[in-house]
């Protein structure tokens, strides 16, 4: 059943060539190590303690839990699709949990690098240099996903109210404020883009008039920041967490942030109090007498 498997990924979920490559190797490698766990061949028969077994195994191969996890969700989702396919009755892997894993500390840029980067940054009074200049305004003024700042439509940018509507994931509705400056650079897009004729109603665009993909929006925000701003990573993601940093920092409650961020649970949000504890550590080390 695993090519069956493994042609549904890429048929019906349209997954990258890269991740379902990555799929193949775990389900694989899982193969191999039930071969010898067991007298029965097909993986289809494994029950949950054979898959303990395998993530006790890749623990003591010193292997990190990120990529645990990933074998583990593997595994659920082959499993599923047995399921689905009625080829088996029960998922071995209802009750395997996922292994802690240490939280990273979201990077930022400081509040000063971003007002030296919207200060100093030099875009062509054209199409392309008007969109650019959009597209961080809004990732830095909104704090929104790629696929959310992709997917937005004209329609749902209401200038009057200062505001513009998402769909988040799983389609889920959120309104989120937004400033002047980003008033001001839409309308200087909006200029451009009327020479332009496009095939979709979304707000952003290629100089062709297609709808935007995530690679061109990395390659924008790279190029710009990475221009004025020295940081290890130079991604879209960047802007997000620096939002949530700064407004944070300037008091915002993490109830609103979450809902502006467009977070299921507010443990997804408190991962920025961590960069807000390190701003205090410095204020402290600066101010305090004896620190």
């Amino acid at each position: 059943m695993k090519g069956s498997f493994i042609k549904f990924l890429k048929q019906e979920k349209r997954l990258s060539y890269h991740t379902v490559i990555s799929y193949e190797a775990d389900l694989n490698q899982f193969i191999s190590f039930f071969s010898e766990y067991s007298s029965k061949k097909e993986i289809e028969s494994a029950d949950k303690r054979a898959i303990r077994s395998w993530v006790v195994e890749l623990s003591l191969k010193n292997l990190s839990p990120k990529s645990i996890n990933r074998k583990i969700a593997t595994l659920k989702s082959f499993y599923k699709f047995l399921v689905k396919r009625e080829i088996i009755k029960i998922n071995p892997t209802n009750n395997i949990n996922s292994l802690k894993t240490d939280q990273k500390i979201p990077s930022f840029i400081k509040e000063k690098d971003i007002h030296y980067l919207f200060d100093n940054l030099k875009v062509k009074n054209d199409f392309d240099g008007e969109r650019d200049m959009l597209i961080l305004e809004l990732l830095y003024g909104t704090g929104i996903r790629i696929s959310e700042l992709i997917t937005l439509k004209s329609i749902n940018v209401n200038m009057t109210k200062k505001e513009i509507k998402v769909f988040g994931k799983r389609n889920k509705e959120r309104i989120i404020p937004i400033h002047e400056q980003i008033i001001s650079q839409i309308k200087k897009y909006t200029n451009k883009k009327n020479d332009i004729k496009t095939n979709h109603e979304f707000l952003l665009s290629t100089k062709k008039g297609d709808k935007l993909y995530p690679m061109l929006i990395y390659r924008i925000v790279k190029k710009h920041l990475s221009s004025l701003i020295n940081s290890k990573k130079y991604n879209p993601h960047l802007l997000r967490h620096t939002f949530a940093t700064h407004i944070l920092n300037k008091g915002a409650d993490l109830n609103s942030i979450k809902d502006l961020l467009g977070h299921e649970s507010l443990a997804a949000t408190q991962i920025y109090t961590h960069n807000s504890i390190e701003k205090l550590k410095e204020t402290f080390k600066a101010s305090h007498p004896r620190a």
